[in-house]
């Protein structure tokens, strides 16, 4: 009987928390562009830090990390047919492609595997993901 009221008082609790998340709007990222500034205290420096582009599909297309003195680094990303990212090029501050990913992708849609090359296409590394669900209870 305890378990069950125990049971009982945790689905009330979660019951707001999830009807507020669903609520939630998503943002249009279709031709979306972010851009994140630093600012001093008093709001008077500002200074451009990120941009992330979107596609009009909605998929991310690029990212720029800048630091003071300009560009630190660029990201490319490329889609295959099935619509999941198939190479993130890695360019430095003078746009040169540095390295690039390719990726492996499992049946729920999440990375299997990563490769990475140098500009050159020579292997550099492989990341293998494991994804593993944790009992709420422990």
């Amino acid at each position: 009987m305890k378990r069950l009221l125990t049971l009982a008082v945790t689905a009330l609790l979660l019951i707001p928390g999830a009807w507020a998340q669903e609520n939630t709007p998503k943002i249009n990222k279709k031709n979306l562009v972010i851009k994140e500034w630093n600012t001093d205290p008093k709001g008077t420096n500002k200074v451009l830090d990120h941009v992330t582009t979107f596609s009009p599909e909605g998929k991310k297309v690029e990212e720029i990390e800048y630091s003071t003195t300009g560009q630190k680094w660029r990201k490319r990303f490329e889609y295959g047919p099935d619509g999941k990212v198939s190479r993130e090029l890695v360019y430095d501050d003078r746009n040169k492609l540095q390295t690039y990913k390719t990726f492996e992708w499992n049946e729920f849609s999440r990375k299997k595997v990563q490769y990475t090359y140098s500009a050159k296409g020579r292997l550099l590394s492989i990341k293998h993901y494991e994804y593993i669900a944790q009992d709420a209870g422990n």
